[in-house]
Parts: C-alpha cells; structure tokens; sequence
C-alpha cells in the first residue's frame, strides 16, 4: 500500500508503556488519551471487563476520527475472579501486592482495533498468568518506594523493577503482560490496511 493512502494510526491510550511497545513496529502513529468511566459494571467478569474498555476506548476515539485505525487497549489484573484495578495510592498498591503475594494472578490484556476498511471493530484478549513469590511488607514496602505503581493494574510494572517479585510468567505474547499484545495486534493491523515492516 502506498504510503500516500496509508490512513492514519491512532493509539487510544494515555501509557507511556503502550506507546514504547508499538513504537517497535516502527510506523507512524499519534496517541491520545480517551476519556472513559473504567468503572466494573456489577457482576463483570475480569476477562470481560478487559475486553469492553479496550473497545470502549477504540470506539470512543474513532467516532473523532472515522478515517482513522485507532488501537484501543487495556489491562485487568484478575485475582481468583477478583479485579485489581489500578490502586491510586501507595497504601492501596502496597494492599494489592499482600493480595498477590504466592498467588497466581491472572493479567487479561484487552485489544481492539477499528478502521474505515473493517466490517467491524477486531476484539481480543490475551491472558498472562504470573505466579507472585511470597512477598514479605518489608519487600513491598521497598517496591512501591522504588517504582511509582499508583496507576498500574495489579500494582506492577514487569517491564520495571516489578519482574522481581514474579516467580514465572506464562504467556502466548509476552508483550501482553505490559499492556499491548503486538503478535495479534500485527495482524489485526494488517487487516485494517496498515503494513508493519
């Protein structure tokens, strides 16, 4: 596809994480922050959770942006069914991570991708199970100093300092556990017209 005839590529999202992973795909994209209520409807699943707000934050953007394929994404950390959204506070990261602690948690990285030459929008999610160590307050109380999680589901940065307090990780797309699944997102974006090299 011709450059010229390339639409534009929007991320639907505030994460500088987000931003970092697709800036591998070396192509040219904008980000923009969606403003949407992240709110747990009643009785909503983690998994569907993930999935709605991504859509919500791809769909929200392309109704500005009709031309455009916008990249919506978001993550829940999922503890036996318990949602662990994003704490806010030092005392309510440090509260997560005891939660955490020698228990595997569910991370659902939701992804949906819209464009003028979809037939409708591409929805995914992507599973990352991550067994915590058991973690002393003494450890977390030197983790949340360390790394400011306040606005990071579960309360963990893997890309960060936060790989230290996971015994092992399983997952189809490792990039998934930062946020932005880039093996399905590559073919999501192929289907909406945008090459990656």
């Amino acid at each position: 596809m011709n450059a010229q005839h390339t639409p534009l590529l929007i991320l639907a999202s505030s994460s500088p994480w987000r931003r970092q992973l697709l800036r591998q795909f070396q192509i040219r994209f904008e980000a923009t922050s969606p403003e949407i209520d992240e709110t747990p409807r009643p009785g909503e699943a983690p998994i569907d959770l993930a999935r709605r707000l991504a859509q919500t934050k791809a769909q929200s953007i392309a109704q500005a942006w009709p031309e455009a394929v916008v990249i919506g994404a978001d993550q829940v950390a999922d503890v036996a069914g318990e949602i662990l959204g994003k704490p806010g506070t030092i005392a309510h990261a440090k509260e997560q991570l005891r939660k955490q602690s020698g228990q595997s948690v569910a991370f659902h990285s939701g992804l949906c991708v819209c464009g003028p030459n979809l037939a409708g929008p591409l929805v995914t999610v992507e599973t990352v199970t991550t067994r915590f160590r058991e973690l002393s307050d003494a450890e977390i109380d030197r983790y949340v100093a360390a790394e400011d999680v306040t606005a990071t589901a579960g309360s963990i940065k893997s890309e960060g300092l936060g790989i230290t307090l996971v015994e092992s990780i399983e997952s189809r797309d490792p990039s998934a556990l930062v946020g932005l699944p880039l093996i399905t997102l590559r073919r999501f974006l192929a289907e909406a017209g945008i090459t990656v090299p």
